[in-house]
């Protein structure tokens, strides 16, 4: 199984800005790459929100597995989208 480099609040964050900005998936513009790289970050919040309701898997996706890993894996997701808190 591949394994993503990306974080995985920042890989939704992506999609949902590609779908409201690339005219591939309903958007309006042509060339949206750039556009998404400079938009993703406000869809951070939009994306978060999908996460924390994927905590709780449905009855098939816990038939298919380890609910508590899943579970794991996605606070996991949540908690690497927050960004890291220095004090000085």
């Amino acid at each position: 199984m591949d394994v993503s480099t990306t974080p995985v609040a920042e890989r939704v964050a992506r999609v949902l800005a590609g779908q409201r900005i690339s005219c591939n998936a309903g958007g309006d513009a042509e060339s949206a790459s750039r556009l998404i790289d400079d938009a993703w970050p406000d869809y951070l919040p939009d994306a978060l929100a999908v996460l924390k309701t994927l905590r709780e898997p449905d009855k098939a996706m816990a038939a298919a597995g380890d609910p508590a890993i899943w579970e794991a894996m996605i606070l996991a997701g949540i908690k690497g989208a927050k960004p890291v808190t220095v004090v000085l």
